[in-house]
């Protein structure tokens, strides 16, 4: 049987694995399932149509599955919200159900969610990622995997972030982040590769070098971005190649360009008065 503390309100109709645990004043509705492994602790709410897979840990004040913040939102155009495996959901995490998707809100596996993060409706998020304390992500946005969303960075609806990026704090983020990359700023720009992500993710060198000679075309030649997409295609093009080229041409919001850095220019002399 399922671990569950006294002050607990468990509706009749959630389905609980029988090793789960649930800590003091958790509510947990009808309709939720929680799968073995997991750890719900205190004060957590979790709505129905919430999917939970295996050894997910819930810390306090969670809420998972609330209502949109949508104003077209009525109950009865609910979709699920549905975890994967290995995920930590921080203290105060907010999550949102579907509202505008069959298949609702999606989250992968092995993601880590730091304190007040909050997470709009009908987002899709790969595995492996990391959310910083209390960044911000709107609606129908898409993280791939091993991207590293820092403090307190806001994430525009529709927006998309490729794989293994890495957004610096106190961002505002309009367009997609292309994958690989380090972004930073105001505004925020492409500021370098996520080397160290790339490396602790096991690329080899030589794909490091392909993902390095792929932006040089893209941000560094004299080409505008059709005609570099299309100067890629022509060579050899790898795996890392094709997944930045892929990118590109699915955004619908446009791709977050480059920092360019003002040459430094010499004083001019004063003149004779």
């Amino acid at each position: 049987m399922p671990d569950i503390h006294p002050t607990a309100i468990i509706e009749e109709g959630a389905t609980l694995h029988d090793t789960v645990q649930v800590g003091p004043y958790s509510i947990i509705e009808a309709g939720a399932v929680i799968g073995e492994g997991c750890v719900i602790e205190s004060g957590v709410r979790i709505f129905g149509l919430i999917r939970l897979g295996k050894n997910n840990r819930v810390y306090h004040g969670a809420t998972l599955g609330c209502e949109p913040q949508d104003l077209s939102f009525t109950p009865e155009k609910s979709t699920p919200l549905t975890f994967g495996d290995d995920n930590h959901i921080k203290e105060g995490v907010n999550f949102s159900r579907g509202v505008k998707t069959e298949a609702g809100s999606v989250v992968g596996n092995g993601n880590y969610f730091m304190c007040g993060f909050h997470a709009g409706h009908d987002i899709i998020f790969g595995d492996n990622n990391v959310f910083g304390p209390n960044s911000t992500i709107g609606g129908h946005a898409e993280v791939g995997d091993r991207a590293f969303i820092s403090a307190l960075v806001g994430i525009h609806q529709f927006c998309r972030v490729g794989d293994n990026a890495m957004l610096g704090g106190v961002l505002k983020i309009a367009k997609d982040v292309p994958p690989y990359t380090m972004v930073d700023g105001s505004p925020a720009r492409v500021c370098g590769l996520n080397v160290v992500g790339l490396r602790r993710s096991d690329f080899r060198a030589e794909a490091r070098s392909a993902i390095k000679r792929a932006y040089k075309v893209i941000y560094h030649s004299d080409l505008n971005t059709s005609q570099a997409l299309a100067e890629l295609k022509r060579g050899t093009m790898t795996p890392e190649t094709e997944k930045i080229v892929r990118f590109f041409e699915q955004s619908e919001r446009g791709v977050i360009t480059h920092r360019t850095i003002k040459s430094k220019t010499k004083p001019a002399e004063a003149g004779p008065e």
